[in-house]
């Protein structure tokens, strides 16, 4: 895991903190140790994959705390709940990040990031419709890839083929 920068940790320890305190909940240690292990991870993560990564870094943390600090940080903005297939649910940090837009392919699981200024413009404008105020977004597309187009396409020759 990268080393944390401290213009990320400050700011996002005061929004949980802040957010915490207004449902009357502590800023525990363990809380801290969950939220500085999201920040070093580069990318969406599992909430296994987190407690095990935590857990090799000497960090005493139950599955428990995990999944109700996630919890916690998704309510409070910080990360979001990425399902990019139906087997396992991904989490993300999305506080003080550009929104990023993902395209999954439905046959192979692949994900392609990207970004559309022209998607963020719509957001902004049925917001403005709404009178909200846009803080960001997620916007997910699935899909079938070229290459399993093309798998389709050899598959079905190769039937036709055979028959």
């Amino acid at each position: 895991m990268p080393e944390t920068t401290p213009e990320i940790l400050m700011p996002l320890c005061s929004v949980f903190r802040r957010f915490l305190r207004s449902r009357d909940l502590k800023y525990t240690r363990e809380r801290a140790d969950v939220l500085q292990a999201i920040i070093d991870y580069a990318g969406p993560f599992e909430a296994e994959e987190l407690l095990l990564e935590m857990r090799s870094q000497g960090h005493r943390v139950s599955k428990a705390t995990i999944y109700r600090t996630l919890r916690l940080l998704q309510e409070a903005g910080i990360i979001t709940q990425a399902l990019f297939d139906s087997k396992q649910s991904h989490f993300q940090l999305i506080y003080g990040k550009q929104p990023q837009d993902v395209m999954v392919c439905l046959r192979t699981g692949r994900t392609i990031d990207f970004q559309s200024p022209d998607l963020a413009a719509l957001r902004d404008r049925i917001c403005a419709e709404l009178g909200w105020k846009p803080v960001g977004h997620r916007f997910q597309v699935f899909a079938m890839s070229p290459e399993t187009e093309s798998d389709a396409e050899l598959d079905s020759t190769e039937s036709s083929d055979q028959a």
